[in-house]
């Protein structure tokens, strides 16, 4: 079990929880649970609020991951952090996380498409990039009217879980080549689109593809003798 519960983990649309701090100091805060999604994957931590009965109240500028399963709150500068035991209500910035959720959700029909190994991947609240390892000249125009179909037909999205022996047994699932999927917890966790992906993923999505709304692809570009960088946006 880890030291801070990853909510999100079961339900990306939890904005808020109660929680208890259980480490503070300069590194960040660590609560018993939290709605919080650590920087990770391509996918930036996320920034809110931890809130006391109180009345006393937290910015968190980031989130990341610590030891042994912690997860650190980042806290903006200029305050004293909570005591130890003291009960927060912890609520992250719900249209940042969103998009966030949107995009992600995005490049794995972006990967869906362009069916070659993923060599890097950055995600914002407005936009997203992956990097594939290929030759080949990518067709921005086409390749957005392939992904905004997927869109439109409003594929549902969920979460699964295998063990470590069950990935070992099916390497094809990892597309990414620069960073393997974490071993060593037991079990694994796979985002599914049916019949479109299917593949490691630890970050946070929508629930439905037709929620990301439309994209396009801005640019393709050469970013080495093997390698396409696609940046797509919101339209």
């Amino acid at each position: 079990m880890p030291v801070t519960e990853p909510l999100f983990q079961q339900d990306a649309y939890l904005r808020s929880c109660a929680a208890t701090v259980i480490e503070a100091g300069e590194g960040g805060v660590v609560l018993d649970r939290t709605v919080f999604y650590p920087l990770g994957g391509g996918q930036p931590g996320d920034s809110g609020t931890l809130r006391a009965g109180d009345g006393r109240e937290w910015r968190v500028a980031d989130a990341r991951k610590g030891e042994d399963g912690r997860i650190l709150h980042v806290l903006e500068p200029g305050r004293a952090w909570p005591e130890l035991g003291c009960q927060v209500e912890a609520a992250v910035d719900w249209e940042r996380r969103h998009a966030h959720m949107r995009m992600h959700t995005c490049l794995h029909l972006l990967g869906s498409v362009l069916r070659y190994g993923v060599t890097g991947g950055q995600i914002a609240a407005d936009k997203g990039r992956l990097d594939f390892d290929t030759q080949e000249e990518i067709d921005k125009d086409a390749v957005a009217a392939a992904v905004n179909a997927l869109v439109a037909a409003n594929h549902a999205v969920r979460s699964l879980w295998i063990t470590d022996e069950e990935l070992d047994r099916q390497p094809e699932l990892v597309r990414t080549l620069s960073v393997q999927p974490p071993r060593g917890a037991g079990r694994i966790r796979l985002l599914e689109i049916p019949g479109v992906d299917l593949q490691p993923c630890g970050g946070t999505h929508v629930a439905a593809t037709g929620e990301i709304g439309p994209v396009t692809v801005t640019k393709v570009e050469n970013k080495g003798k093997r390698n396409k960088r696609v940046y797509v946006a919101f339209a």
